[in-house]
């Protein structure tokens, strides 16, 4: 939800409404926290939720104990996120980039210190990662109110209370169509856990789940930073400037996905060999090089296609696409080739990149069809009408 923020604290900043970059982070906090009040009964009532979906009581029991002690997290996210968007559309990445190493090393500490030497284990673990989180918080909120944007942090306001439902209809846009992305290949190892043979099958998907959320994570660093550079772009009135943004970063994704998928082509029999000693996961995950492969290259262009979106506003038209391609056609597609052609964990996998695909081929379409000039236009025009609903002269 907290992406709401690429589209209105960027066009802010490229319409130099600098003060608005506050007002509007602020009111995503106000948003995000109740809703992580809203999630507290998921977090208090866990044991039960899961023994009641036929999880074991053991299971269900230290899921439960261990939700408890990370109650802090999701306030942590609700301010956290918010912060490093705010950051982002004022181009000062190296400063997340730096408080998040300060807390990944402190993490790492934390971690061996509470759960090896104090020897706290599963319960250590998720209190460690609550502090860790807060550590990013404390370091990003210091950063901005002690002087690092005195543009635009002017101090807490009472606009921040001030048209919250058109905020709450954007950042829930913006939530339902990130979502429903990250949702999609989660479902695909749940789908895999009723086949037989299921303990290697899940291994071997989540091996490759594994390694396409690590190269994922260079799609969703161009995502950031296309979101950021055309709603800058948009707000300033630059629609030809957006355009060339996003046509760079597609082409310099779409080359680092070629990369890792060729790799992965080519070491496909020793690809687990980091994860398992199996031979029998081993083979599993080389049946399933390609479709990795596959996966990863879609991935390079999808996320991109994404950021184009939330720096343009489209989110809630992404999300109904995202529904549609992914949920209606992705999904059963899947399930049909799976179980009923009995193509086992493969066949599932496919039709679900076929989601993907035509998920991707529409935004394609939607973006190169896009009149860039009209979008800085009506930027523009939300600017100014946000700029004046919120007293700004």
């Amino acid at each position: 939800m907290a992406s709401a923020l690429e589209t209105l604290c960027g066009q802010a900043y490229g319409a130099k409404q600098y003060r608005m970059l506050g007002i509007y982070m602020q009111r995503s906090w106000v948003i995000l926290t109740l809703c992580a009040i809203l999630l507290l009964p998921v977090y208090i009532f866990t044991s039960p939720i899961l023994k009641f979906l036929g999880q074991p009581d053991d299971l269900a029991e230290l899921s439960g104990l261990v939700t408890i002690w990370l109650i802090p997290l999701p306030f942590a996210f609700a301010l956290q996120f918010p912060l490093q968007r705010f950051l982002q559309c004022q181009l000062k990445t190296p400063i997340i980039a730096c408080v998040c190493f300060g807390a990944l090393l402190s993490h790492i500490f934390l971690s061996w210190l509470v759960v090896y030497k104090i020897g706290f284990g599963v319960i250590g673990a998720a209190a460690t990662s609550c502090v860790s989180w807060w550590l990013i918080v404390l370091g990003l909120f210091s950063y901005t109110v002690g002087g690092g944007c005195p543009q635009t942090w002017t101090g807490f306001s009472m606009e921040a209370f001030s048209d919250l439902w058109d905020f709450f209809k954007l950042s829930v846009a913006s939530g339902i169509m990130l979502c429903l992305e990250n949702w999609y290949y989660r479902i695909l190892v749940l789908l895999t856990g009723h086949m037989n043979n299921a303990t290697v099958v899940v291994s071997a998907l989540t091996i490759c789940m594994s390694i396409n959320g690590l190269e994922l994570m260079i799609p969703f660093a161009f995502l950031a930073a296309t979101g950021v550079r055309v709603s800058n772009e948009l707000g300033a009135g630059n629609g030809k400037a957006a355009k060339f943004a996003y046509e760079v970063s597609v082409f310099t994704s779409l080359i680092i996905g070629i990369f890792f998928s060729t790799l992965i082509m080519i070491f496909h029999e020793k690809l687990a060999i980091i994860f398992t000693n199996s031979d029998v996961v081993l083979q599993a995950v080389d049946s399933l090089a390609f479709l990795l492969a596959l996966t990863i290259l879609l991935n390079s262009i999808q996320p991109v296609l994404s950021g184009v979106a939330i720096g343009s506003g489209w989110q809630a038209w992404v999300a109904y696409i995202n529904l549609g391609c992914y949920y209606i056609i992705g999904l059963p597609l899947g399930a049909a080739l799976g179980w009923v052609f009995n193509l086992g964990v493969r066949g599932i996998w496919s039709g679900m990149i076929g989601g993907t695909a035509i998920q991707t081929l529409i935004l394609i379409i939607i973006t190169v069809r896009c009149d860039w000039d009209m979008q800085a236009q009506k930027a523009s025009s939300r600017m100014k009408m946000l700029s004046n609903t919120s007293g700004m002269p």
